[in-house]
């Protein structure tokens, strides 16, 4: 059973920057691949990136690619999304969840575990 918190959102302008944090229980979580999806009210959620376990391995979305990047802190149970030059349109709740296996299929069904979500709002 893996727990997932994520925190860190709040209020950016636009060009700013924001790190994310998922925090994670459970003594096997560097077997665990974590991914990122943001959702917007009336939208569907998007996926906006992943890490594999070792944190060796690493995908993006095209949306936020050379803007935002994932990492991760086994030690601490902790994956971080870097978020760089913010634009309104990345403004949602971004949630953190977990897989067995690393994939960058983006496809929410194959993520078992899932945080509650943080909001991220870019606005001037």
């Amino acid at each position: 059973q893996v727990q997932l918190v994520e925190s860190g959102g709040g209020l950016v302008q636009p060009g700013g920057s924001l790190r994310l944090s998922c925090a994670a229980s459970g003594r096997t979580f560097s077997s665990y691949a974590v991914g990122w999806f943001r959702q917007t009210p009336g939208k569907e959620r998007e996926f906006v990136g992943t890490v594999s376990g070792t944190g060796a391995l690493v995908y993006l979305a095209n949306s936020v690619k050379g803007r935002f990047t994932t990492t991760r802190d086994n030690a601490t149970n902790t994956v971080y999304l870097q978020m760089n030059s913010l634009k309104p349109e990345d403004t949602a709740v971004y949630y953190c969840a977990a897989r067995s296996r690393f994939s960058p299929s983006g496809r929410e069904a194959e993520y078992d575990y899932w945080g509650q979500g943080t909001q991220v709002t870019v606005s001037s």
